[in-house]
């Protein structure tokens, strides 16, 4: 495959069949592990909770929630 110049990416036919892809499926592009895969949107989330799910456990601070509250709050 080749990347075309807005980003774009054919999915060959033959996988696209094997894996039950159609026309106007939804997909995501995450990476993992520092690769790239495509993955089935769960047709009852949302982008914005598709976002949190991916970002969950990400984070690395020492510091608590009540910390941080604190310095969102400026208090």
């Amino acid at each position: 495959m080749r990347l075309n110049s807005k980003g774009q990416v054919t999915i060959p036919a033959q996988l696209r069949h094997r894996h039950g892809l159609h026309e106007g499926d939804e997909v995501d592009v995450v990476e993992q592990d520092g690769a790239l895969r495509i993955v089935r949107v769960d047709d009852g989330s949302t982008r914005g909770s598709r976002l949190v799910q991916r970002m969950r456990g990400r984070a690395d601070t020492a510091m608590s929630t009540d910390e941080l509250l604190d310095l969102l709050r400026d208090e």
